[in-house]
């Protein structure tokens, strides 16, 4: 009888890559999102394996009860992750994505896993900063709206049925947004890297500098790339690039 098949991961990760990078979905939308991803970033000789998380309550496990909290969730995905967590490996959110693989990152930490590398955070203010965000107050109708041009930044085609589904699953995650506030920052024992686009109207870069808390000293980078709030469904080359330094950072300040 053949094992069944973890649908924390929208495929499961391969063995022929040296570092890992998990990707965590933002509000109202599953794994997919990353579907023009490459599956492998190997940019300045880097060789990255992207690694895309499927919280429940979504796409193919829709079925499922949504993950109530972020906290919730980190408890959740931990069993999942350890197998995967025997070579480096980073964390990469995007808007509540960001808080979601933060709150991942914290409660390994404190755990007996192996932390990792590379918290990636884009487009959210730091946690003890929030919540904050127009989506948190918008009405059904209002959310409706964004994810139809949140469908055609994807390259489909809003649908009804799929719209209404969505909504349910958005409306759950803004709750788990609206939940997580901290009173003071954690620092992480990784490298933090908060990524800020240049023409986003929803999180300024500026509105980032408070992740520097989040990290020790001399592990911590801010960059400003180029684009839109949905600028990084692409992966476009000078986000790439940065997800390759970071690695490639962290390894150098490992060998020193």
């Amino acid at each position: 009888m053949k094992p069944r098949r973890d649908k924390t991961f929208l495929r499961p990760p391969r063995d022929d890559c040296p570092t890992r990078l998990f990707c965590f979905p933002y509000s109202g939308l599953g794994a997919s999102m990353f579907n023009r991803w490459p599956r492998r970033i190997t940019d300045g000789g880097s060789d990255i394996e992207v690694c895309l998380l499927q919280p429940p309550g979504r796409e193919n496990r829709l079925r499922e009860p949504h993950y109530g909290t972020y906290e919730e969730l980190a408890e959740q995905l931990a069993d999942s992750l350890e197998p995967y967590l025997d070579r480096p490996y980073g964390f990469f959110g995007h808007c509540g994505g960001a808080l979601a693989g933060f709150a991942t990152a914290a409660m390994i930490a404190g755990s007996r896993l192996p932390a990792p590398a590379c918290v990636f955070v884009s487009s959210q203010v730091a946690p003890h900063l929030g919540p904050y965000g127009r989506y948190l107050s918008m009405t059904d109708q209002q959310l409706t709206v964004e994810l139809e041009r949140l469908t055609r930044a994807m390259g489909g085609e809003p649908h009804p049925a799929i719209l209404a589904m969505n909504l349910r699953v958005m409306r759950a995650d803004i709750t788990a947004n609206q939940l997580y506030r901290l009173d003071e920052p954690v620092v992480l024992p990784s490298d933090v890297w908060s990524i800020g686009w240049r023409y986003d109207v929803e999180i300024r870069p500026q509105q980032m500098v408070g992740w520097a808390t989040y990290a020790a000293p001399g592990q911590f980078r801010h960059v400003e790339l180029p684009g839109t709030h949905h600028a990084f469904l692409t992966a476009p080359e000078a986000l790439r690039r940065e997800l390759a330094a970071g690695f490639a950072r962290t390894t150098e300040r490992q060998i020193r």
